[in-house]
């Protein structure tokens, strides 16, 4: 039998071989924006899976600065029309009908998402117009106009990439080797060395599981790794180590990782519906676990206390514990320093009002884990110092890490009181220093 792809494939060949024998509208002759108002317009299935492919094809293999200067020619090209914006007004003004309604929806919608979805006809076009907005999120950085563009690609991906789409695998190893291969390589956030600690990841009192999609085949989109611990880990060293052990005797199902592995799908959320959907599972599949909590990384927070001014930090810990944290901003502090433990209660206290306290514009916690955490319903449970003797992680937040328990009877409760009033779920231990 054959699969989508080959179908797509077959199609895509015959419409190329139709199109070869129309000198008018010979491919190789037209360039790519002339190709893009043929796909717009295509009328024949087999003619627009050629059209796309081609299209896909050909920008893949541009140098940097033609995809850009693409790119802005489809986000000009393409844009909504100011004119028929007004006139579709006007006729919703006038009518206020469905049909009316319909019309202005898409006249300010413009046809770029109409083009993108019509490139993900070709084979592998939901593959390569993920590749496309890497190349777009790069450009961005110095060409904030594309910003629109980038809109609209978030706006298809979370339709394309809806946890109702996605497949939940639990990885083993005896997954397939170029799964593993590719998990090996997508771990950003404790990286591993090589197989032999990828092994050492998926033991007895160790769960992987990943998010595939069925455009992508054998392709992780983001993945989840959790330790069976008793009580919620408190020290990414301990989790990460090779481990002889079981699942017995433990209570607490730890996430201490969660990686995406597709920077095209930046700012596509996707994280929330796998833990819930992960915590379900363990439920059936290790009954005796009671208990979901993470052990998370704090980025920003090293930044933030270097750059904050010595009278705030001093109106947090008080004028003496202000001097003895002096040290953290020695241009010869090394990872590990004995003093940052020393000073434990004061770095506890710190990374507390830090996530708490320090706002972004919108009123929420400036930390994108925190927020991450909290609006899927998290309660901030206990900051650890000492936690992730890395460089990564000193670099971070001096070691210091968090754990967010998920009470699954105060999930939802949390999630509404956060998303709606800001209300930030904390334990008893947190509120001691709150």
């Amino acid at each position: 039998m054959l699969n989508i792809r080959k179908i797509f494939e077959t199609i895509a060949d015959a419409g190329q071989k139709i199109l070869e024998k129309k000198p008018l509208t010979n491919i190789k002759k037209r360039s790519l924006i002339e190709l893009c108002n043929d796909l717009l317009s295509s009328k024949g299935a087999a003619f627009g899976i050629t059209l796309a492919r081609d299209i896909l094809f050909r920008y893949h293999n541009l140098s940097a600065e033609e995809k850009l200067k693409f790119l802005k020619l489809i986000n000009d090209t393409y844009k909504p029309d100011d004119r028929e914006i007004e006139k579709a007004i006007e006729n919703y003004n006038k009518n206020k009908n469905s049909q009316s309604a319909l019309n202005l929806s898409r006249v300010t919608s413009g046809k770029r998402k109409e083009l993108f979805i019509r490139l993900n006809m070709a084979p592998q076009g939901t593959s390569e117009i993920v590749s496309l907005r890497e190349d777009l999120l790069m450009f961005i950085k110095t060409n904030p106009e594309l910003i629109s563009l980038d809109y609209d690609l978030i706006d298809i991906f979370k339709n394309w990439f809806n946890p109702g789409f996605l497949k939940l695998r639990k990885i083993t190893w005896d997954t397939k080797a170029a799964i593993l291969e590719k998990i090996l390589k997508y771990e950003k956030v404790h990286s591993m060395k090589d197989m032999n600690e990828l092994k050492s990841r998926l033991g007895k009192d160790r769960k992987f599981f990943a998010y595939f999609h069925p455009a992508l085949d054998d392709e992780p989109i983001i993945f989840v790794e959790i330790a069976l611990t008793k009580g919620l880990g408190r020290s990414i060293q301990e989790l990460t180590k090779p481990t002889e052990g079981n699942e017995k005797g433990n209570d607490t199902a730890t996430f201490y990782s969660i990686s995406n592995c597709q920077e095209g799908l930046s700012r596509v959320t996707l994280g929330n519906f796998l833990i819930k959907r992960v915590v379900y599972e363990l439920q059936e599949e290790v009954p005796h676990i009671k208990y979901f909590g993470t052990l998370s990384p704090m980025p920003g927070f090293a930044n933030w206390l270097l750059s904050e001014k010595d009278e705030n930090v001093t109106k947090i810990i008080g004028e003496k514990s202000m001097n003895n944290i002096k040290f953290l901003k020695s241009v010869d502090l090394k990872i590990g320093d004995k003093r940052i433990l020393e000073n434990k209660e004061n770095m506890s206290k710190l990374a507390i009002h830090y996530l708490l306290n320090v706002k972004n514009n919108l009123g929420f916690p400036i930390n994108d884990v925190c927020r991450f955490h909290l609006k899927n319903g998290a309660k901030i449970d206990d900051v650890i110092v000492n936690a992730n003797i890395s460089e990564v992680g000193f670099k971070r937040s001096f070691g210091v890490m968090v754990n967010y328990s998920y009470e699954l009877n105060t999930i939802e409760q949390n999630h509404q009181d956060y998303v709606n009033n800001k209300k930030i779920a904390i334990s008893k231990k947190i509120k001691k220093h709150a």
